[in-house]
């Protein structure tokens, strides 16, 4: 459901579920020029936390360790010189309701 939300907004999914030593990362995409890592966390509605709140200073040194491995070991081997709109850090908040639709939220840059 979040690559999807991410295309229908024109990004490119680039890789999904990266893994690495380190950790993985859910999606890497470009959104233009930019390199986009994104997290994305699912939480069913009226339980502890919202997904949006999952990104933590922890998580988020993280992510930019992931980003950059990413970045040196598949973009840079390709391409030879970083994304000209820089690297940016992505949340894709799944909440799942009771009933109904789950309901997607983008947050752009939270890392």
């Amino acid at each position: 459901m979040a690559a999807r939300k991410l295309r229908a907004v024109g990004m490119a999914v680039l890789e999904r579920n990266w893994r690495c030593a380190d950790g993985e990362v859910d999606i890497i995409a470009r959104d233009r020029d930019a390199l986009v890592i994104c997290e994305v966390k699912t939480r069913r509605a009226g339980g502890y936390e919202h997904p949006m709140a999952a990104v933590t200073p922890a998580k988020a040194a993280r992510l930019r360790r992931l980003a950059s491995r990413w970045l040196s070991e598949r973009w840079l081997a390709r391409y030879g010189h970083p994304p000209a709109g820089g690297v940016r850090i992505d949340l894709v908040g799944v909440l799942l309701p009771g009933r109904g639709a789950p309901v997607l939220e983008h947050a752009k840059g939270v890392a």
